[in-house]
């Protein structure tokens, strides 16, 4: 049960912002993103050391993808391939349209159920899985421009206390300023452990709690716009990543 906010920009400098708060088993081994993956070089992404996976990852091409349980599907199955390997193969791809389309094609039922964010600065889209439940495919919508956040439960769903307790507050705070490294503001919805209503942990965006789950890192990556001219010197994309409850760490710029 994670939490990605994605701000899409057309025409802007830095026409995606994403926001990510991972949340689970406190105790499960991982290392903060880097380039964890001899065979793909160009992949920079957290590594899941109990699955060899990643919950989030960029490339060089400028793609970013990331994955999140749906309700009810924390954890392994047996059976079950791994949810952290579907990243990497979106990652393997230049395009985030690209990505979708190969990813429709998995089979469901080898995966617990899932959403699977990809984005690059030209576009973004949504896959769900809802598995047995589901209509025994992969199903592909476009992330619209503006803000939206992903869950466990479906794009801006607001039964999802969280998405209802936040989405409108990220909605009217000022947004990343990327070239300036302003983030404060979102950094500190990120960190906020005041749900709605206040006695459920997981309405927060930063979860505590006493069975051993909870917020483990968060990141805020920003993609550039493709230079304007050919003169013009590319910007590199930006990441920021907390290796902890973003309460408590600072967030420090990853080596991409």
């Amino acid at each position: 049960m994670c939490t990605t906010v994605i701000l899409r920009r057309p025409g802007h400098d830095w026409p995606v912002i994403l926001a990510a708060n991972r949340d689970e088993m406190t105790d499960r081994p991982w290392l903060a993103p880097g380039r964890h993956w001899p065979d793909r070089p160009e992949v920079v992404a957290g590594l899941d050391r109990e699955a060899g996976g990643t919950w989030l990852g960029l490339n060089d091409h400028g793609l970013l993808a990331g994955i999140l349980n749906r309700m009810g599907s924390l954890g392994p199955q047996a059976g079950k391939r791994s949810r952290g390997e579907l990243v990497l193969e979106a990652l393997d791809h230049a395009e985030a349209a690209e990505a979708a389309r190969a990813l429709a094609h998995l089979e469901p039922a080898a995966y617990r159920s899932f959403n699977l964010l990809v984005a690059d600065a030209e576009s973004a889209f949504w896959l769900r899985n809802l598995g047995e439940e589901g209509p025994g495919r992969v199903e592909v919508f476009e992330v619209p421009p503006g803000l939206s956040m992903l869950t466990a439960r479906d794009l801006n769903d607001e039964t999802s206390p969280r998405i209802g307790g936040y989405l409108p507050r990220l909605r009217t705070a000022p947004p990343p300023d990327p070239e300036a490294g302003g983030w404060r503001s979102w950094q500190e919805i990120l960190a906020s452990r005041r749900g709605v209503p206040a006695d459920d942990p997981f309405a927060a965006m930063t979860i505590v709690t006493d069975l051993g789950f909870g917020t483990v890192s968060s990141s805020l990556i920003a993609l550039p716009a493709a230079p304007r001219t050919l003169a013009a010197q590319p910007r590199p994309p930006v990441w920021l990543f907390a290796p902890g409850r973003p309460d408590r760490h600072d967030y420090d710029p990853v080596d991409l």
